[in-house]
């Protein structure tokens, strides 16, 4: 072997570093996923850090909280590609705090819905698993979500999220009855390849996710201006709960409970 060879470890770490504008070892323990760059600039005021931004990512490290933020943008190949990144890293827990499409007419927005998988309808996942696998949310860090929205008294569903790489399908009738038939409560972009790619890369991630929308409803689809009121009301209040979900997942990690990866819990 050619020892002048660039290894994969050190090769994913540069990537991220050129993606991140960020250095690998300030990477903090705990990590906040967004498709957000706004989350990042709010996580970094409250913290009263710098933010960092490279060719694609968007990044703030705070020491004092053990936790740093990524907007690696929206889709399934940048998602993939931020959890192949950041598995080696020293990170024990990663949570992705995400805006969905609520699917249910009992639903509104600015609830939260927690995702215990996700259908594969996006084609990325299939480069992790075959079409057989199921995308699953750690189950650690879900149990983490739902005891801090239970002990918040946060308003939270739980369900499947669907998958998809089709971003503009509002109109698109055919789409909409495949959608409708899988009785999914929800639908979003990254979910289905955070969790299957975090599942072959075993990184330990679950995810926490914004209704933003119910675009089953026509009069009730994302706008221009109904996205700036979502921000306005409701990112405060999802990145804090997402910073205690990542401590309480971190509790229970010492505690040996069960559904972290080995490697988090010290075995």
């Amino acid at each position: 072997m050619n020892h002048g060879e660039l290894q994969e470890e050190q090769y994913a770490k540069e990537t991220l570093e050129r993606y991140s504008g960020s250095s690998a070892e300030a990477f903090q323990s705990n990590l906040l996923l967004t498709n957000f760059p706004r989350y990042v600039d709010y996580f970094a005021s409250r913290c009263k850090v710098e933010v960092t931004e490279g060719s694609m990512f968007k990044v703030a490290h705070c020491p004092d909280e053990e936790i740093s933020i990524l907007d690696f943008k929206i889709g399934s190949p940048a998602a993939a590609l931020v959890v192949d990144l950041c598995s080696f890293l020293d990170i024990k827990a990663a949570l992705l705090l995400g805006m969905c499409g609520g699917l249910r007419r009992r639903y509104q927005v600015g609830e939260y819905l927690v995702p215990i998988a996700s259908i594969r309808a996006e084609g990325t996942s299939d480069f992790y698993f075959p079409a057989e696998v199921p995308s699953l949310a750690n189950f650690l860090m879900q149990r983490a979500v739902t005891e801090v929205m239970e002990e918040e008294k946060g308003v939270h569903h739980i369900g499947i999220t669907y998958t998809t790489n089709l971003r503009f399908w509002e109109y698109n009738e055919a789409f909409i009855e495949r959608l409708k038939a899988t009785r999914a409560q929800a639908i979003e972009l990254e979910c289905a390849t955070l969790f299957t790619g975090s599942y072959k890369r075993k990184f330990t991630l679950g995810a926490l996710l914004l209704i933003s929308d119910l675009p089953l409803n026509r009069d009730q689809i994302k706008t221009k201006k109904s996205s700036e009121e979502i921000f306005k009301r409701f990112m405060p209040d999802h990145i804090e709960k997402g910073m205690k979900i990542l401590k309480h997942a971190r509790t229970m990690q010492s505690k040996k409970l069960k559904g972290a990866y080995h490697r988090n819990i010290g075995l």
